[in-house]
């Protein structure tokens, strides 16, 4: 072996009868360095005694907080050493198998690296736990996934589980899709005269005591009605519920006919949100969402876009519109978003829109849609500025309300009232109020209080009709100070 040269080794499952009998001269007689990840391995400890020497990275291990740094040290004090000596690099079972520094080594161009094989304990593992992979399989390195990355209708095997920590780690990502007492396998190096085998209860993961670099969890895979909350689980629902032996009202819905729903359920999550009710306001964003999904399957059904059309244009317009997250641009306020988000937007639309205030859709309710119409212009330079100058305009447009009021004609008063409605959405505008919302909450509160001198009434054995305004506005009052 030359300079600038490590050779990569895998020491198979950790049985020496594994190892082939040129590896085994190679190890034993080598001059080359020969490093090892961890002496933490059954073969290192038969290899030291037919003479071979090992320098191991154990204190590394010791010495660093994440395992990531770990892996770049590693691979840092290979190339050093080569630079010098040729080097052996050895590592457990398989080199390409789940070893984050041989891909960083292959991913260097200082050193030449060579892979000189190993067994897999993959073929133990499956045999042991007698599953096929054929039939869905991921391979998770314990010290590094995401929960996202998890696919339950598959056979997992989490590898790398060195120590009660990691275990922790992943009984705790589990936790948050499957239930306590769901049954994982602890295997104990697969594959050698040392091989144990475990069945558990997920909470229990951590509390077993036979857990080190040998180690690796299975969890086998969960049935559908456990992955209800997942967003798979959810296509399939919608799916079900449209298929020609689905419900007859799910079927028979349209674009259309879902129109009237899809304002209901938006009112209903405004009203979960003011109620500050985090129990209702998640049934209220699932019935949000099941109005996308059916969309979105009646979409697929007819043969225009599905539900991956939708995810996909979002997620494209998110990252295009936030280029201070995404990309290099920068933001240092909200108004530097807005301002961003208003330029880009521009440009996705292009010549699509002729004037400023196109893209307003046309069934928002009026008041909402005033708001909108306002906020456009004011991007132009067409608004007050000042507060002070809305509250004229207001005082103006009252007058006029007065006046057509006293000239009796309806089709006036009509007219001046919505103008005074409109200054007063302007001045939500200034201050930053949706008068929508607004005038919601009004109405509202509105409800509660007359219920109260209903109820009140009622207790007394009297109709409002039976009632004063005198009276009714005295229980009004009390219902005010109870809120």
């Amino acid at each position: 072996m030359a300079k600038n040269s490590i050779e990569v080794i895998g020491l198979g499952a950790g049985d020496i009868n594994q190892l082939p009998l040129g590896i085994f001269k190679k190890l034993r007689d080598t001059e080359a360095l020969i490093y090892t990840r961890t002496e933490d391995h059954p073969v290192i400890k038969d290899l030291k005694k037919e003479g071979a020497t090992f320098q191991s990275f154990d204190n590394i291990y010791e010495t660093s907080d994440q395992f990531a740094d770990v892996y770049e040290r590693i691979t840092a004090s290979l190339i050093e050493a080569a630079e010098d000596h040729p080097v052996i690099y050895t590592v457990p079972g398989h080199p390409m198998l789940a070893e984050k520094t041989v891909q960083l080594l292959l991913s260097q161009k200082k050193a030449e690296v060579r892979i000189a094989g190993g067994q897999s304990y993959l073929d133990d593992l499956f045999s042991a736990l007698r599953i096929d992979p054929i039939e869905g399989f991921q391979f998770i390195d314990a010290t590094s996934f995401e929960r996202s990355e998890l696919e339950y209708r598959q056979h997992i095997v989490f590898c790398q589980v060195y120590d009660r920590f990691v275990a922790s780690e992943v009984k705790l990502v589990l936790l948050e899709d499957l239930p306590h007492d769901y049954p994982v396998t602890v295997v104990e190096a697969a594959g050698t005269e040392q091989e144990k085998i475990a069945t558990l209860p997920l909470e229990e993961l951590d509390h077993t005591l036979e857990i080190s670099n040998l180690t690796s969890v299975y969890v086998p895979p969960a049935k559908p009605e456990l992955l209800n909350h997942t967003f798979n689980r959810l296509k399939e629902v919608i799916r079900a519920l449209r298929a020609p032996d689905g419900c007859p009202w799910d079927r028979a819905q349209t674009h259309e006919s879902l129109r009237e729903y899809a304002i209901e359920e938006v009112y209903e999550l405004i009203d979960a949100i003011d109620q500050k009710d985090d129990e209702n306001l998640v049934e209220e964003l699932g019935d949000v969402l099941l109005q996308v999904m059916l969309h979105s399957q009646i979409g697929e059904d007819d043969g225009y876009f599905m539900v991956d059309d939708v995810i996909r244009t979002v997620t494209d317009k998110m990252i295009h519109r936030h280029p201070h997250v995404f990309g290099e641009t920068t933001a240092e306020s909200v108004e530097d978003v807005y301002k961003n988000w208003d330029q880009l937007k521009e440009e996705e639309k292009g010549d699509a829109r002729t004037s400023i205030l196109d893209g307003i859709p046309a069934h928002l309710p009026s008041l909402s849609k005033a708001l909108k119409l306002q906020k456009k212009a004011a991007k132009v330079g067409f608004g007050w500025e000042e507060a002070k100058d809305i509250w004229l305009k207001f005082e103006e447009e009252l007058e006029e309300m007065r006046e057509a009021i006293d000239s009796t004609e309806p089709d006036e008063i009509e007219k001046e009232l919505g103008d005074v409605l409109f200054v007063l959405a302007n001045l939500a505008r200034h201050y930053k109020v949706n008068p929508e919302i607004a005038l919601n909450r009004t109405n509202r509160k509105f409800t509660v209080r007359f219920g109260y001198v209903e109820n009140q009434l009622k207790e007394q054995g009297r109709t409002l009709k039976e009632s004063s305004l005198e009276e009714m506005d005295e229980l009004w009052e009390r219902a005010k100070k109870g809120e």
